[in-house]
């Protein structure tokens, strides 16, 4: 369930959402067909917007289903998006399919996991590439990106560990963007805290190149010492009505090359 500070306001939610969206109060009211002079008092107070408004506005916004609440709960409202622990009985079938998706995906690592990059699931080809892995990494509640860049964890073994830090630091930026999350925001810190590459810098100013639709990672097959190359794709449920469902991210690496794609259909 989301929750509201005790100083939230509907005012608060839709200046800081305006600000992250580049809107002005005149651009907003225009795309949510709303007027301006009320939403003006909407956002100081002086004026109650109806619930039909406030969804109008949320949507116009493109508020994550969790801001979504948030606005309604400081506007007096119930929420009206769903949040169910994705491990109730009847959150089972989304479940399933979930499974079915990462399931398909081998040989090859796929794995899901919800809006802190917290492990929720993963398939069987993921284990083969975590031998090595400090386990204290690897304890319940694994935060994927931490495991991906330690020095005790997959950092060792990415041959292009400088392009991959990249990519995951950029992509993470812009997940704070987007969302506004204080704890992505704390896992960013702690991320660009962690050792990396001798004589690299990084760049994740607001002007930084669009995320690349699909990314090369280089590993170093832990066991074997093969030379691995994946595509890294993302895949996320746009049509959820479900809060936890809907910040649910399913990563799948698919073989870079024909090299890649013999070694795991031999070692499968």
């Amino acid at each position: 369930m989301a929750t509201v500070l005790a100083n939230d306001t509907v005012g608060d939610v839709l200046r800081d959402w305006r600000r992250r969206r580049r809107y002005s109060q005149l651009d907003l009211a225009l795309e949510a067909e709303v007027s301006a002079r009320h939403l003006s008092f909407v956002e100081s107070g002086r004026s109650a917007a109806s619930r039909d408004i406030l969804l109008r506005l949320a949507e116009r916004l493109d508020l994550p289903l969790r801001e979504r609440n948030r606005l309604l709960l400081a506007g007096g409202y119930a929420p009206v998006f769903a949040e169910r622990g994705l491990d109730r009985p009847d959150m089972a079938a989304a479940m399933d399919a979930v499974r079915a998706v990462l399931r398909a995906y081998e040989p090859y690592p796929a794995l899901a996991v919800d809006r802190h990059w917290r492990l929720v699931a993963a398939n069987e080809g993921l284990s083969p590439h975590l031998r090595g892995v400090a386990p204290r990494l690897l304890e319940p509640g694994v935060d994927v990106l931490t495991l991906s860049l330690s020095p005790d964890g997959l950092a060792p073994f990415i041959l292009n560990l400088a392009e991959w830090r990249q990519h995951i630091l950029e992509r993470l930026r812009r997940d704070v963007a987007a969302s506004g999350d204080p704890e992505l925001a704390r896992l960013l810190e702690t991320l660009r805290a962690l050792p990396r590459p001798a004589g690299r810098s990084e760049n994740l100013s607001a002007a930084s190149p669009a995320v690349p639709i699909a990314v090369r990672l280089v590993l170093r097959h832990p066991a074997t010492g093969e030379r691995l190359s994946f595509l890294s794709t993302t895949t996320v449920f746009g049509t959820a009505t479900d809060v936890a469902l809907a910040e649910l991210t399913l990563e799948g690496f698919l073989p870079a090359d024909e090299a890649t794609r013999k070694a795991l259909a031999v070692a499968g």
